[in-house]
């Protein structure tokens, strides 16, 4: 990778912490830390997670925890990472998708503007350029670029991105070159939908197909310290939401249809939102068993969240972050806000990257937590649903990397995506 780009985000690191206030997000955000959490594993009360009877959740997955972990077996495990592509393989890594149909084959998304394959059955082969988007991508800002991939799940060789121009957000659809179906034809790129970014952060990123085909879309809050816009409780936006919407059909002069199921699709808000309240939710996944929508929230001055999503769901930001009042400062309201099943303060971190439940076959004891991390501290954890209404989080492994991203391949393992352009895949250490 570039040098210059890791010591660029150490030092935005810096003055975020001087100033107390942590701005970056996820993967994208250049918060580095060298300090070390003084982390513990803990059993917390998770508060309820569903609306009011006025946001009831429509087409909402099977609640029902789904670890077949005791804990104990966990607590005996150590981990590590094994390296699949070295440090300095890749540009500013990140994303990870798997290539469909080929085991051994992921995609690597670059932030500058460009999509590589890595063969990790040939991981001494340079890896090859798939597309180069560097001509329309604006990366001018620690938190934009090439932010967001996605497969389509039925067509082979047809894939979508977001990303950032410098004054918006693009989702488009770009199809296999014809001559090459290794590549990508950047001359294929169609539009799909645009929404203005009043600033260069909180841009959000992650893109991925729904089990109901749709696609979901993170959008982060329009940046600038707070929310000054109030985007996260506008419903007339598109900032500060996760967004759904049906690639494969057209309402009217939209190049996309609107999911019957959108709770704003009569009226009340953009027909595109799902889920609303959030201020910067980098990367989001489903778990593919439940079919759950687990989204990692980035916090303001004081809590990262994890959040299960809901249609129509009102996560509170920016009345609140996690579950602490943000504006007004007390007294803030709570009805009709849903609180994040798990938080950490900044004693943990000051960035989360959001991850994925695994359900892997290597890792049995781990099968059904949510593996995530700290963007700064390097810290992994996993985390379960209790039956009794309380979330168990458990330290898996101080990596002591900048972590932008987590995949996993067709087996449900998963993988690392980390600042210093190496790709890790999470295992158990060895006795």
């Amino acid at each position: 990778m570039r040098r210059k780009g890791l010591e660029a985000g150490i030092a935005i690191l810096l003055i975020a912490l001087i100033v107390g206030c942590s701005k970056g997000d996820g993967g994208s955000a250049g918060e580095a830390s060298g300090t070390e959490p003084a982390w513990q594993e803990t059993a917390q009360t998770s508060p309820s997670a569903q609306p009011s009877s006025s946001q009831a959740p429509m087409e909402s997955p099977s609640q029902t925890p789904q670890s077949s972990s005791t804990g104990e077996e966990l607590r005996t495990l150590k981990f590590r990472l094994d390296t699949v592509a070295a440090s300095g393989s890749f540009d500013r890594p990140l994303g990870f998708v798997a290539r469909t149909g080929q085991p051994s084959q992921f995609y690597i998304v670059e932030q500058e503007g460009k999509i590589r394959l890595l063969d990790s059955n040939r991981p001494k082969d340079k890896p090859a350029l798939v597309i180069d988007l560097t001509d329309r991508v604006n990366d001018n800002g620690n938190e934009k670029g090439l932010l967001g991939l996605a497969l389509h799940p039925k067509r082979t060789g047809e894939v979508y991105v977001n990303y950032t121009t410098a004054t918006h957000t693009v989702i488009s659809r770009i199809s296999a070159d014809k001559s090459n179906p290794n590549r990508l034809d950047p001359g294929s790129e169609e539009v799909l939908l645009t929404f203005k970014q009043p600033r260069s952060n909180h841009n959000g990123g992650q893109l991925a197909f729904g089990p109901d085909g749709m696609l979901y879309i993170a959008a982060g809050d329009g940046g600038g310290s707070g929310d000054p816009d109030g985007n996260g409780q506008n419903k007339n936006t598109l900032l500060g939401k996760i967004l759904r919407i049906d690639v494969d059909r057209k309402d009217g002069d939209r190049a996309y249809a609107i999911p019957a199921g959108n709770p704003f699709i009569s009226g009340g808000g953009a027909p595109e939102i799902y889920a609303y309240g959030l201020r910067n939710p980098w990367r989001f996944s489903f778990d593919v068993k439940t079919g759950q929508l687990w989204a990692a929230d980035v916090g303001q001055n004081k809590l990262e969240e994890i959040n299960i999503i809901t249609a129509g769901g009102n996560y509170g930001w920016n009345v609140r972050e996690g579950t602490a009042c943000y504006k007004p400062a007390k007294g803030c309201a709570s009805e009709g806000l849903i609180p994040p099943i798990f938080e950490y303060g900044r004693d943990k971190g000051v960035s989360i990257t959001g991850g994925y439940v695994y359900r892997g076959e290597q890792i049995p004891a781990l099968t059904g937590w949510y593996v995530y991390a700290d963007y700064a501290t390097g810290t992994i954890w996993g985390l379960r649903q209790l039956p009794d209404g309380k979330v168990d989080n458990r330290t898996l492994l101080e990596s002591r990397t900048q972590i932008t991203s987590f995949g996993t391949d067709d087996k449900g393992e998963i993988y690392v995506v980390a600042q210093d352009g190496g790709i890790y895949r999470l295992a158990a250490a060895r006795n």
